[in-house]
């Protein structure tokens, strides 16, 4: 594992921050140095958030340029679209594919774009894109579609299974673990097929 840039990109609520310290969590147990960085606009109100996570030998500035991203986690199809020039041409992303509609959408005003997921696999040569409201119900609590996402995005960080679930046990609730941890391998092992 060397020197990693990731950017999770969603709306408000739905868990972004849990899952950067999470994968913040597993770098700083290899011993990187770690800087994670959370942007956000309206958030409470549905608006879009970003999340950052950096890790290398020495990491100066939270936030990652554009075109520098290794992993692009996206919990919602059109964030995935808005944030995709953030990815590095060999990048990978794992995509939600649940559409939460912005406010033009909502109004009338503008449609919501079709074929997101296709269009974000078709551009990227290792990408994932998966329901993780479905297989969160299968886990038992929608609220963990966030670790659904990162269990479905491990598999483009060089990470031994034990050392995810260390991480996991690091950032959750104790009375939570064990639905996060079976969230996390329902999203690593739909991301499998």
């Amino acid at each position: 594992m060397s020197g990693f840039n990731v950017l999770i990109a969603g709306v408000g609520g739905q868990g972004s921050l849990l899952a950067s310290r999470i994968i913040g969590a597993l770098y700083l147990s290899r011993g990187f140095d770690v800087k994670v960085s959370e942007v956000h606009g309206m958030s409470q109100r549905g608006g879009s958030v970003i999340t950052y996570v950096r890790a290398d030998d020495k990491v100066a500035s939270p936030l990652v340029p554009k075109g520098e991203a290794d992993l692009l986690i996206a919990f919602e199809q059109l964030e995935a679209l808005r944030w995709l020039p953030y990815l590095r041409r060999d990048g990978a992303a794992a995509v939600n594919i649940q559409k939460i509609l912005p406010m033009p959408v909502l109004t009338g005003a503008m449609s919501y774009p079709e074929g997101i997921a296709g269009k974000i696999l078709a551009s990227c040569g290792r990408a994932v894109a998966l329901d993780a409201l479905e297989l969160a119900a299968k886990a038992g609590s929608l609220r963990t579609a966030n670790v659904i996402m990162l269990g479905a995005a491990s598999r483009f960080i060089d990470a031994q299974p034990e050392e995810w679930e260390n991480a996991i046990k690091a950032c959750v609730k104790p009375a939570l673990l064990d639905i996060n941890l079976r969230a996390f391998e329902l999203g690593r092992s739909s991301a499998d097929r």
